[in-house]
């Protein structure tokens, strides 16, 4: 009896262990599937710009969702030294509807659509108190309100500098001296091989012409000297 209790209670252990691995398996799946679904904002690879005092620059933001959206809430907020300046916000009913945009700032124009999932914003006539942080923020109240944000940093400026690219033309200057030495070096040696080659040919020729010669002086045969008879006694 002793036994079979014990041993009902390492079964029991065991069961109880493995229901847990199948919970925590059942989490992990869950959690994946839902980061796979999660709603995420970008600003593109290069998140910032650096534009001219006067000039007019885009602010681009672009949203993403697996499983889609229904009432995509979506702002645009300026850092001005911690206290947040709304720009503009909007609610894209569904995929393909445009939002009606409410503008912010009088400065800013909408130039995003929700067809190519774009929610991005020029900002017209820059100046230097413009320079700073720029936040795209979604909500998606499909994925249970899960929402998103991406920051584009701004930098004004009151010329672009020119790049200098001396450097870059005596790097390939350099390049194609030595890629036309090479080629020189190859015709060279290709035709000094050319010249020895035919240097042993012309030797043969020499010799067996020489060759020749000499049988004809001996008066060997093959000579054109025509051998006289001898005369009768």
């Amino acid at each position: 009896m002793e036994t079979r209790g014990r041993s009902g209670s390492i079964l029991h252990r065991f069961r109880s262990s493995g229901d847990a691995f199948h919970a925590s398996l059942l989490i992990t799946l869950l959690l994946g599937v839902w980061s796979a679904q999660a709603l995420e904002v970008s600003v593109g690879k290069v998140p910032f710009v650096e534009a001219m005092n006067g000039s007019t620059v885009l602010l681009p933001c672009t949203y993403s969702s697996c499983i889609g959206i229904k009432n995509l809430y979506f702002n645009w907020q300026y850092n001005d030294n911690g206290t947040m300046q709304k720009l503009c916000e909007a609610v894209i009913p569904a995929e393909g509807i445009e939002p009606n945009v409410l503008i912010l700032h009088d400065r800013v124009e909408f130039v995003g659509s929700s067809k190519r999932s774009n929610i991005s914003i020029l900002l017209k006539n820059i100046t230097f108190e413009d320079e700073g942080q720029y936040i795209c923020f979604a909500r998606n109240p499909k994925e249970k309100n899960r929402n998103h944000s991406a920051i584009f940093t701004l930098f004004v400026v009151e010329e672009l500098k020119e790049v200098d690219d001396t450097l870059t033309v005596i790097i390939m200057s350099v390049i194609g001296g030595v890629v036309g030495l090479i080629i020189l070096i190859m015709i060279l040696k290709s035709l000094i091989l050319f010249l020895l080659r035919r240097g042993p040919e012309k030797n043969k020729e020499c010799l067996v012409s020489s060759s020749g010669n000499d049988n004809t002086e001996n008066g060997l045969s093959g000579s054109k000297t025509d051998n006289k008879a001898t005369p009768k006694a």
